[in-house]
């Protein structure tokens, strides 16, 4: 039986991937309306294909719970912030997690570590918490770090397709917790050591934070030297060997705008690159922001509530609101004391932000500037909606004539 502990955006689907191929799933939350929920067959968060892969799991008899539950295997996928002074991964909803496991757990329990740690937390934060209750590392408790890397808005598809990695003490152990994860992934699954497991996980989102930082200090480049940023990446990535990404109004998400404080907070003197990217890419709000302005001066508007930001979610087509670039440009308005904005997100169903709307035509309405912070498919599906109005596209997304662009 495996345990999997933490149902957020990683967790639940991971438990329900399991519980589809027959394994003997719980799922263990401490929100308790999150447990009542899928207990009662809701889903709590939209995902493209987990509707049908929760029927497929409660058919095969997964349970929630918020107690943990005597089992072989535990899969932990609680979250892991950063120390805002430090920058140093937050060990302790994991610490909490692996404690609470050593209570019930038998001798030769396996734990899997899924949440994504910095290089050497398990050396420093686990093992030292699983020796001071007496237990013996190989023998009494096996450790696996299996990062999970998975993108909402795809995760199902991911989760069955993407290659995995596995870090163990043990060969045996290692190839034991493969064979499990084969169950359903159907890429290649390599087997390391964990320090290697953990470093390649946030190294894998450090390099994407670093090309991201590349493209969005190109934006800011490129307009003041009066040139067109998608022009130049185009011909750019026209060269065999080149790749640029497209630059966009900050970076969102539980992973890429944290992993890299991971590395910086523990290696100081030798992440000078990372720490540009961070910064480049946690200004780029203050950049939207300042360019809201320069849009609003360029047609004798004053007022911020004329202005409505179109999205909340840090992606495309999902409800994920983590690290939103949105959030955050919204925080940058506050501190200068400027109106409330008119805010809109289709998949956003609760109101978490002031001027925030449920209805786009009322949005839009009220709205004199219209700033794409995400593209949802439902504005670029009827395009006419946006007539008559002034739009900046942050994301290059659609074809309006006259709209402003980074």
């Amino acid at each position: 039986m495996i345990n999997v502990i933490g149902l957020g955006y990683i967790g639940l689907p991971t438990a329900l991937m399991f519980a589809s191929k027959g394994i003997n799933v719980v799922g263990t939350d401490i929100n308790e309306q999150h447990v009542k929920d899928l207990n009662e067959g809701r889903l709590y968060f939209e995902e493209k294909g987990l509707e049908e892969l929760f029927a497929s799991a409660r058919e095969n008899g997964i349970k929630f719970t918020t107690d943990y539950i005597k089992s072989d295997v535990y899969i932990v996928t609680v979250p892991t912030p950063y120390i805002e002074e430090t920058k140093k991964v937050d060990m302790k909803y994991v610490v909490k997690a692996v404690n609470t496991i050593l209570d019930i757990c038998e001798k030769g329990t396996i734990i899997i570590i899924e949440s994504t740690i910095s290089p050497g937390s398990i050396d420093e934060h686990i093992r030292p918490a699983i020796q001071k209750r007496g237990f013996i590392i190989g023998e009494d408790i096996h450790l696996i770090h299996a990062p999970e890397r998975i993108l909402p808005g795809n995760m199902i598809y991911e989760l069955e397709f993407n290659s995995r990695t596995v870090g163990a003490d043990d060969e045996e152990i290692g190839y034991k917790v493969i064979d499990l994860y084969k169950s359903f992934c159907k890429a290649e699954i390599v087997l390391t050591d964990i320090k290697s497991a953990e470093m390649s996980k946030v190294v894998e989102n450090t390099f994407r934070d670093i090309n991201i930082a590349f493209a969005n200090e190109l934006a800011i480049i490129c307009r003041e030297a009066g040139l067109d940023v998608y022009e130049i990446i185009r011909i750019a990535n026209k060269h065999p060997r080149v790749n640029i990404l497209q630059p966009g109004p900050g970076v969102g998400g539980h992973c890429i705008p944290v992993d890299p404080w991971f590395l910086i907070g523990d290696y100081p003197n030798h992440t000078k690159l990372i720490t540009s990217a961070r910064k480049v890419n946690d200004r780029m709000p203050n950049y939207i922001y300042n360019r809201i302005l320069e849009i609003m001066a360029e047609h004798n508007i004053d007022d911020f509530s004329k202005v409505g930001l179109y999205g909340l979610s840090y992606k495309q087509n999902v409800d994920d609101v983590r690290e939103s670039p949105t959030l955050q440009l919204l925080n940058v308005i506050k501190e200068n004391d400027q109106k409330t904005p008119h805010v809109y997100d289709p998949y956003i169903k609760n109101n978490i932000v002031d001027g925030q709307v449920q209805n786009i035509d009322k949005f839009i309405k009220n709205s004199e500037i219209i700033v794409i912070m995400i593209s949802h498919s439902n504005l670029l599906n009827d395009l006419s909606n946006l007539d008559n109005k002034i739009v900046f596209d942050t994301r290059n997304s659609i074809n309006v004539r006259g709209a402003y662009k980074l």
